[in-house]
């Protein structure tokens, strides 16, 4: 009786967890997103797409969910989902604003760039793109001229100095020379010194 007992309650969980309607499912995961539960918000997001698999709003908190959860691509699919059902503005320019902020995470920066530029032409007061998209215009700014930096380094380093392999030996043999010269110039002054101080008229006995 026991197991028949435990068995009737799952069929009558399972029974009750299908009555959901889309309204309730989605508000479910809207709870658990709030309360940072998004494994759980994604689950109530999935059942709400089953009901309504084209609904724009329960794809876009599923997108939402799954950039908390790191899925990132996922999430991207189904921002451009969204945009190519072509929902009202409002919805659109969220999409568009969303998937600029995964481009900018990813380092993508001229793609979340356009992005931030579509969510604009959908809603161009909204302050927040805009300084997103400045801040993205930066970096690529910043990035260009490093890049540019860095391939000058290289090709300074690759080229080698005009003439420096000739200077070198010549410059190194006049130094020798010099060497030489300064050398036997001391060594003469040493052997007239030596003959100014010998004694003169001198004889031995």
């Amino acid at each position: 009786m026991r197991t028949l007992f435990f068995l009737l309650i799952l069929s009558f969980s399972v029974k009750l967890l299908g009555q959901h309607t889309y309204s309730e499912l989605l508000l479910k995961g809207n709870e658990e997103y709030q309360q940072q539960r998004f494994a759980k918000a994604q689950e109530c997001y999935v059942e709400a797409l089953k009901l309504q698999p084209e609904n724009t709003t329960a794809k876009f908190n599923l997108a939402a969910a799954r950039c908390r959860l790191n899925k990132k691509e996922d999430a991207e699919k189904l921002y451009t989902e969204i945009i190519e059902a072509a929902p009202g503005k409002g919805l659109l320019a969220k999409a568009w604003y969303n998937k600029g902020v995964i481009f900018s995470q990813q380092k993508k920066l001229e793609e979340s760039i356009e992005a931030y530029k579509n969510a604009l032409r959908q809603n161009p007061i909204d302050k927040e793109t805009r300084e997103n998209l400045q801040k993205a215009l930066l970096e690529l700014k910043k990035k260009s001229q490093s890049k540019k930096q860095d391939n000058k380094d290289q090709k300074k380093q690759e080229q080698p100095k005009p003439n420096q392999s000739k200077l070198k030996p010549k410059e190194a043999d006049q130094r020798l020379k010099l060497l030489q010269q300064k050398e036997k110039e001391i060594q003469e002054r040493v052997q007239q010194k030596k003959i100014k101080g010998s004694p003169t008229g001198s004889k031995d006995w």
